[in-house]
């Protein structure tokens, strides 16, 4: 081991996690991080080699704007939803390893002090669900639906927001029975929160059912009331969502199946009512992570990566720039994630949890991307 390797035990106990390990190629290619030479930003690139329970990364090679931070305290995370008010990040929902080798949907709640580097517990959701619809509205943060069950995910339309004032959930009118879905492609522009494409059906493994959808609706969370949007010109779940300018953005994604990823965007103007196509994302993936910063957005990771006939992560990070139709490769994931979310504090973009292996394989990793640290 070398001066610059850092051993991070990430499950939930050595034996397990041991048991467990796989090895992971490094994301980063570039000799100077590979040599612990310092990177762009001026940081030394440290080798993270990582033992985790839900299929952890040997080697991965922090510097060129990532950076690592404080595990998940509570463990391993998938399919949460990740929001940020102020300076504290919020980690809701998801899926956990059950203890049996399988995973278990929870209503857990964390929450991460950037400042402080430490993490925290909130109340738990009232519903347990996965790939729950989540955005923050005037420092509050609302849950519009998602999906959760045993073998098979349903969508449900519980819906609730936070007020973290008080700490506590509030229920709001369930979603209509036609527009539930999970895994919606979300944005947020005045006091609406968009929800384009999604879910409402996810069975797990091999040959499951995943009912994609291409409907498209807005909240209103001071009237409460929901509306109808044209549809996607085509159905995505997984995909990235975000507005710039008051445009609705849907990055990339799949259509019913992990590997049926589509490196489309496509952007829709509210005023109109018209969806547009925009330059092609460089490298079709779903189960993105999707943060804004400015006018651009950032796309991290991804699964549907068929290597050897098999669905692998992707470790790619791509940056849209939505006032120019461009796009650009950046540093790659140091851990190559999917099914996470990530979320913009500041010119920080925060990263954890996600699924280190094709399907369900959560992990503990909380990491950071400054764009302008490379």
């Amino acid at each position: 081991m070398t001066r610059n390797q850092i051993h991070v035990l990430t499950g939930a106990g050595v034996a397990t996690a041991l048991a467990l390990w796989v090895g992971v190629a490094r994301a980063d290619p570039d000799p100077a991080l590979a040599s612990g030479h310092a990177g762009h930003d001026g940081h030394t690139g440290h080798t993270i080699i990582a033992l985790s329970s839900g299929g952890p990364a040997a080697d991965a090679v922090y510097g060129r704007g990532w950076r690592p931070l404080t595990p998940i305290a509570g463990g391993p995370r998938q399919e949460h939803g990740v929001a940020a008010i102020g300076h504290d990040v919020y980690v809701l929902g998801g899926i956990k390893p059950d203890g049996t080798g399988g995973v278990v949907t929870v209503t857990d709640v964390e929450v991460y002090d950037t400042r402080r580097d430490r993490w925290r517990r909130a109340a738990p959701l009232p519903v347990a669900m996965n790939h729950p619809n989540a955005a923050v509205v005037g420092g509050r943060l609302y849950v519009l639906g998602g999906l959760s069950g045993g073998a098979s995910w349903e969508a449900i339309g519980d819906s609730f927001v936070l007020d973290p004032s008080t700490g506590r959930w509030t229920s709001l009118p369930a979603m209509p029975a036609d527009i539930l879905r999970g895994s919606a492609a979300i944005g947020v522009h005045g006091t609406k929160i968009f929800l384009a494409g999604g879910m409402r059906t996810l069975t797990p493994g091999p040959g499951g059912l995943q009912d994609t959808v291409a409907t498209v609706n807005a909240y209103d969370v001071v009237t409460r009331r929901w509306s109808r949007l044209p549809d996607l010109p085509e159905p995505r779940d997984h995909a990235g969502g975000a507005v710039v300018g008051g445009t609705l953005y849907v990055v990339g994604g799949r259509d019913r199946g992990q590997v049926n990823v589509r490196n489309t965007v496509y952007a829709l103007d509210p005023r109109s009512g018209r969806w547009s196509t925009r330059a092609p994302m460089p490298t079709a993936r779903g189960g993105i992570a999707t943060a804004v910063i400015g006018t651009t957005i950032y796309t991290f990771g991804g699964e549907g990566n068929l290597v050897d006939g098999q669905n692998t992560v992707f470790a790619q990070t791509e940056a849209y720039d939505a006032a120019r139709d461009r796009w650009q490769r950046l540093a790659p994931m140091p851990v190559p994630r999917h099914g996470g979310a990530a979320v913009a504090v500041g010119d920080t973009i925060h990263l954890p949890g996600g699924g280190s292996r094709g399907g369900g394989a959560p992990v503990d990793v909380n990491d950071t991307f400054r764009p302008h640290g490379q």
